[in-house]
């Protein structure tokens, strides 16, 4: 009987080993998708996610790009947390970024202390490359997504979103730290840019990306 229950557990273990890695379904943009911060609105947004996917062997699911948008022109704002789904999301290795969206935004103290696996080392682009981050030349750890900490659109009167995405000039957005460092720990809302030209994206610690997400659970 021992020997079958240590052959079993060899084999478990063995089947275990055997499994694939989760589909990429989260990843950081390798190349900006516009003129600075001039995406081309959500649409245009989403359509670069979707090619760096498909590039990537990952087309097949439905990619959104975790971006907000304010009300504008009599339309309503748009926050970033509900247009990807309700989870899990993994990278290209196959980690768990988040289980939810719970966990993702740290909607409870518990997982606010928690945290989500957004870090320099998990939050790599389509092609299971590192971005720079602090301590890097250059430092591109800022990454758009004018959202607020829980992932929703600022309500006030100021632009967060470069004008929705629409201005490659005047404006500025807000933008997270995916290397959770160098003067704020938030993976999504951290600090504003000094514009929306892709020179002062670069100047404020960025390069124009931002976070897609494979749509997984709804939406």
């Amino acid at each position: 009987m021992k020997i079958l229950l240590l052959a079993l557990g060899a084999i478990t273990a063995f089947a275990q080993q055997k499994q694939p890695p989760a589909p990429m379904t989260f990843f950081v943009t390798s190349v900006g998708g516009g003129n600075g911060a001039n995406l081309g609105g959500l649409a245009g947004a989403d359509a670069h996610c979707q090619k760096l996917a498909a590039a990537a062997g990952a087309g097949s699911r439905t990619w959104r790009a975790y971006l907000s948008t304010s009300a504008a022109d009599g339309k309503p704002a748009v926050n970033a947390r509900d247009r990807i789904g309700s989870g899990p999301w993994h990278n290209f290795r196959g980690t768990l970024i988040a289980r939810d969206q719970a966990h993702l935004h740290g909607d409870t103290v518990e997982l606010a202390r928690l945290g989500n696996l957004v870090t320099k080392n998990n939050a790599i682009t389509e092609k299971g490359e590192l971005v720079n981050g602090v301590g890097d030349k250059p430092n591109m750890h800022d990454v758009l997504s004018g959202s607020q900490p829980d992932g929703r659109a600022y309500t006030d009167d100021a632009d967060h979103t470069c004008k929705n995405w629409t201005s490659g000039g005047e404006g500025t957005v807000q933008l997270g730290h995916h290397d959770r460092n160098g003067g704020g720990i938030s993976w999504n809302s951290t600090h504003p840019s000094r514009g929306c030209s892709q020179d002062n994206l670069v100047a404020t610690g960025g390069a124009g990306l931002f976070y897609c997400f494979a749509v997984t659970g709804g939406n």
